[in-house]
């Protein structure tokens, strides 16, 4: 009896296999033939062949009359074929890369891409990125030029620098800073800026890369320019200075001040390099960020200066080494230069960030203008878009309000200073705030939407969401909380 039922089992799952249509008799169908002509049909033929051999290993597998049957209906159906090909045709040639509304107050989200960049920047992208530029072209005397020009000139107006080059980010500027100057040889550097920053950048993991040598002084809280002057020796090749930009260490602290550290340089003739992070180009304690401005250290004394393009600068990403020409000079010949260069498209955003900076015009640069925006401006604009969202809602299930918050810098800068802000705190009778939190996010007006939950409560600041966006916000909200 049950090898008549296995045998009966097989027959039809032979079958089965017999009805599942072949690679050409799909394509030929009307949709996959269309999709044939506008995508690569070798493609197209790899997925097709996928699906099938997924279905017949389903119906080899199983053994199960009620799963055979669901599977006879698809192994006969050519449409329902076409249609799941057609599927995840469509999933592979979407963007992966997707805008979304950042609401949650951190205005250099490093995973939502850190600064958002100017209208001015995309500008230039399309006068650029679809002509060819004199990227490394000397346009006066006709030979080859260097792609530095670009900005070198404009960084050294900001900055005090005698010279400056750009690599693609902060961590590619440290290493290539180290491996120019101090390898084979010690570089000193306090035992309290052995910072990890971002996806596992850690100093000493860089340092050994770079072929220099670690040489910690002082303790983690206290060290002083003696614990710099008493480990210097023959081997010693540069002063290293980390500015803690994603921590802080308070109470029985202290660390020797700038001017020491320069001071120290110029009487041993060790290059003085300085790790800025985050790169502060103006002063902003006005609206409540404080953090070290690149011209005061170039003003100090410092040797080298190093800090980001993406964080308080505003602009795409990049590491940008200022400071002393013929450091600079010996930076750009090492070889690790060429392998961590920039492009034109970030050539071309950074020329124009900075020229927004040598203009006074912060407002044109999106992470100045959010940082600059008062709390009071930010109480008209919640109340301006409550009154919009308020007669797309249903009736007594959602309490809405207006209250003090905080916003954030982000993007490892400023980690104990908080912009005063208002936000808007939303708690649905339907749903609990990790539920919207997790409905906003995945996009059902066509947008994904980030936003904040404390005391379950969903938390919207407007001070990170552009107001032409705020349309397609209270679209999504109102689909959200329906």
């Amino acid at each position: 009896m049950e090898a008549r039922a296995k045998q009966a089992l097989s027959a039809e799952q032979a079958e089965l296999l017999r009805q599942i249509p072949s690679v050409d008799e799909l394509l030929a169908q009307p949709r996959l033939a269309d999709l044939a002509s506008r995508v690569d049909r070798t493609m197209l033929v790899e997925v097709t062949r996928t699906v099938l051999g997924e279905l017949r290993s389903r119906i080899t597998d199983q053994v199960k009359f009620a799963v055979l049957s669901e599977l006879r209906l698809i192994a006969s159906d050519a449409a329902s074929l076409e249609e799941h090909i057609s599927s995840i045709v469509e999933r592979i040639l979407a963007h992966s890369l997707q805008p979304v509304i950042n609401a949650t107050g951190v205005i250099l989200h490093t995973n939502l891409g850190r600064a958002p960049l100017s209208t001015a920047v995309v500008e230039e992208f399309r006068r650029t990125a679809t002509q060819y530029t004199n990227l490394e072209y000397d346009l006066e005397t006709g030979a080859r030029g260097k792609r530095d020009v670009h900005t070198s000139s404009l960084l050294e107006r900001l900055t005090g620098a005698e010279a400056a080059v750009v690599v693609n980010n902060c961590a590619a500027a440290v290493l290539l800073v180290l491996a120019a100057l101090a390898k084979g040889g010690e570089v000193i550097v306090s035992r309290g800026e052995l910072i990890e920053i971002g996806d596992g950048f850690r100093i000493p993991e860089i340092m050994a890369e770079s072929g220099a040598v670690l040489r910690e002084v002082g303790t983690t809280n206290r060290t002083r320019i003696a614990d710099y002057e008493n480990a210097i020796n023959d081997q010693t090749r540069l002063l290293l200075r980390v500015h803690p930009s994603n921590f802080r260490i308070t109470g029985f602290a202290e660390k020797p001040s700038l001017e020491e550290l320069a001071a120290l340089s110029l009487r041993t003739g060790l290059p003085l390099v300085d790790d800025l992070g985050s790169g502060c180009l103006v002063d902003l304690t006005a609206s409540g960020i404080s953090e070290p401005l690149v011209r005061q250290s170039i003003d100090a004394g410092v040797s080298i200066v190093m800090f980001s393009g993406d964080k308080l600068l505003g602009g795409p990403q990049a590491g940008i080494i200022a400071g002393k020409k013929d450091l600079i000079t010996r930076v750009r010949r090492h070889p690790l230069f060429r392998a961590l260069r920039v492009d034109k498209l970030t050539t071309a955003a950074l020329e124009v960030t900075l020229g927004a900076y040598l203009r006074a015009a912060w407002d044109e640069i999106p992470a100045l203008r959010m940082i600059r925006t008062s709390a009071a401006k930010l109480k008209r604009r919640s109340e301006n878009f409550l009154r919009e969202l308020r007669p797309e809602l249903p009736l007594d299930e959602v309490e809405m309000e207006i209250v003090d918050g905080t916003s954030l810098a982000g993007g490892g800068s400023t980690p104990t200073q908080a912009l005063p802000t208002k936000v808007i705190r939303i708690a649905s009778a339907r749903y609990s705030a990790a539920q919207l939190e997790q409905r906003l996010r995945r996009a059902p007006a066509g947008i994904s939407v980030i936003a904040r939950v404390e005391n379950d409560r969903l938390i919207l600041d407007l001070r990170t969401v552009f107001p032409e966006q705020e349309p397609l916000l209270i679209k999504t909200l109102s689909a959200v909380l329906h």
